[in-house]
């Protein structure tokens, strides 16, 4: 039975191998064809087909693993070749600041322009500025610094604020310093209420013309160049532009 069971297997074997290749097909026994001539009459030049290789190394650059890439639309590309290039890393603009300083007399004005006639033509102007007048509630003149010193005892007796005139006007005192004529006559009124009955209004300064020193657009170049007004500009600083 076995020597049997083991022909037949073979039998078997020899027979399916037989029909695998096509051997029986003239018996009308052969597997049905897979193939489809219909695709291979549809091909458009198929001697022009390139196999091409592909550098891994190439590749794992310029697409990391897990990466998508987006299509780009023709329109997009046109307008990104465009578009013009940035630096990825682009050094900050020299950014510019008005500044200015001020006021200045005449004299003083000369002195600037003197001293910024080394500077960039067009990057300084001095401005007209008028000094405005200045009123004075004042006290004084004393003989003496014995007589100054006891009014100023008593003004403090009346809690009445002031200070030294100063300048021309020593020895006196002065008991407010006012833009115009009107409001120093209204503290002396209110003065007089306190007590205070020598007092008298004075203009400490007349109105004189002035001048503002103004740099439009100060950058980093021309913020090296300012040294050379800090003597001119009489103790002023620069500040920015109101």
């Amino acid at each position: 039975m076995l020597r049997l069971a083991v022909i037949v297997l073979l039998l078997a074997n020899a027979g399916y191998y037989a029909w695998s290749q096509g051997l029986l097909r003239p018996l009308g026994y052969a597997p049905q064809e897979q193939s489809e001539p219909q695709r291979m009459n549809q091909q458009i030049r198929p001697e022009t087909l390139q196999i091409l290789k592909v550098n891994p190394s190439k590749t794992s650059s310029a697409a990391p693993p897990g990466s998508t890439s987006t299509p780009t639309s023709p329109s997009q590309a046109t307008a990104a070749n465009d578009s013009p290039t940035t630096p990825a890393a682009s050094a900050p603009a020299d950014s510019a600041e008005c500044l200015q300083a001020g006021v200045f007399d005449d004299r003083q004005a000369e002195a600037l322009r003197t001293a910024a006639a080394g500077l960039p033509v067009g990057s300084w102007t001095l401005e007209p500025t008028p000094i405005p007048g200045r009123w004075m509630v004042y006290m004084g003149r004393f003989d003496d610094i014995e007589t100054l010193d006891r009014k100023r005892a008593e003004l403090r007796a009346r809690k009445v604020d002031h200070d030294r005139a100063g300048g021309t006007l020593e020895l006196g005192l002065s008991l407010g310093r006012f833009a115009s004529k009107e409001a120093a006559e209204r503290e002396l009124t209110n003065l007089g209420t306190k007590g205070v009955r020598t007092a008298r209004v004075i203009q400490e300064r007349a109105e004189a013309p002035g001048f503002t020193l103004r740099l439009p657009a100060v950058n980093d170049a021309l913020r090296a160049q300012l040294d050379v007004l800090r003597t001119a500009m009489a103790g002023k600083t620069l500040r920015a532009c109101g």
